[in-house]
């Protein structure tokens, strides 16, 4: 085992945080809108890659001795709310949600990249970023081939969720 660097173990650890976010959006969709919905099979695909991210990351806090965030718990609740309260409006607003958060995840792991190709630090992390980031980018085309901007309130929708997300991106390379 190896102890990261701060600011390495500040990325994992919210990239951990978010691909567990996004298992349990995912798992509040679902048990709203189960598996004979609109996008139900598409929403398990994107669910079980989110869980093989986490499960990578788990590992990779593992052997750097990073620690989880503590606020993992409150991640737990409310990425499960969000993924409920979404699926209650309809499929479009479930698959809005998903635009809307892979949208902010693929500008973060972009700046994440910038920062660690720019030192040359880090390769094992910067090519499981440039993975995932390939993976949140065909599940942000999913979501909007699957009606995203159809949402009722999408703009307004879409704005709150990013807005969420910058802020629980924010909170998790700290605490």
């Amino acid at each position: 085992m190896t102890k990261a660097p701060d600011h390495i173990a500040s990325m994992i650890r919210v990239d951990q945080a978010g691909e567990f976010g996004a298992t349990r959006i995912y798992a509040g969709q679902l048990a709203v809108m189960g598996d004979r919905a609109p996008h139900s099979a598409e929403i398990e695909g994107m669910a079980e890659q989110e869980a093989g991210h986490r499960a990578k990351f788990d590992a990779l806090m593992a052997r750097r001795s990073v620690r989880p965030t503590a606020l993992q718990p409150f991640w737990s609740v409310a990425g499960y709310a969000l993924g409920a309260a979404t699926a209650l409006l309809g499929p479009e607003a479930a698959m809005a949600c998903t635009a809307a958060v892979e949208t902010e995840i693929d500008k973060h792991y972009s700046d994440q990249l910038d920062q660690l190709h720019a030192t040359g630090e880090d390769p094992e992390l910067a090519g499981m970023i440039e993975e995932f980031r390939e993976d949140e980018r065909e599940h942000l085309g999913a979501a909007l081939a699957a009606g995203a901007e159809r949402a009722p309130a999408y703009p307004l929708l879409s704005g709150v969720i990013r807005l969420g997300c910058r802020a629980a991106i924010k909170l998790s390379e700290r605490i």
